[in-house]
């Protein structure tokens, strides 16, 4: 599969974000660059935002800026994918954190390391409608992961687990509370993927 001309960028502040370069480039034929700057930024159609430690990543976007330019392209238009941590970036509100910084671009709640400690991680398949791809459930690897506790209008919820939201979209937003990346299962990051190409973003 690929994807002519579109770039997608992956932060690259902190946590596995290498996998998820694997997963596009070599599962799914996008090219991609490594964003730790706003001129970084401003060459990628669409932005991955990887698991890791969501305050150090919010606190390391904040250091140079990349918060705010973050959010003037996704309000442009630009497609973001959230796992784990970049869920969590993206979400407008944090259960019991009110304090921590976020993206607040997605109009939902999580809560942090909802499913356990870093021992309780599991990878589970999930219910889970892929659009374009005939998907009815994908792997996931779950470390400690949150979920999704409340949605806004304009949300919709893709997949559940132990009734528990796990995947969600808002236009051009997109958010798992999982890692497809550590998998062999291509098929969000596919999604994704055709979410940037057909969102027009130029870089």
């Amino acid at each position: 599969m690929a994807h002519t001309n579109t770039v997608i960028g992956i932060l690259g502040l902190q946590g596995d974000f290498d996998a998820h370069r694997r997963m596009l480039e070599e599962r799914v034929g996008v090219a991609t660059r490594e964003v730790r700057t706003t001129i970084d930024l401003d060459a990628v159609s669409g932005l991955v935002l990887p698991g890791g430690e969501s305050t150090t990543i919010a606190k390391l976007m904040d250091r140079v800026g990349l918060d705010c330019a973050i959010r003037k392209r996704a309000e442009s238009g630009m497609p973001i994918y959230g796992t784990c941590a970049g869920l969590i970036l993206l979400a407008k509100e944090i259960e019991g954190r009110p304090d921590q910084p976020s993206l607040k671009l997605m109009d939902v709640r999580v809560a942090r390391n909802a499913f356990g400690r870093q021992v309780d991680s599991f990878e589970a398949d999930i219910p889970l409608e892929v659009p374009g791809s005939g998907a009815t459930e994908v792997h996931g690897v779950f470390i400690r992961a949150p979920y999704v506790t409340q949605t806004g209008r304009g949300v919709e919820v893709l997949g559940r687990f132990r009734d528990r939201i796990v995947a969600v979209r808002q236009g051009s937003l997109l958010g798992t509370a999982f890692h497809p990346e550590l998998t062999a299962d291509a098929r969000i990051h596919a999604l994704f993927a055709r979410m940037v190409a057909e969102s027009g973003e130029n870089g």
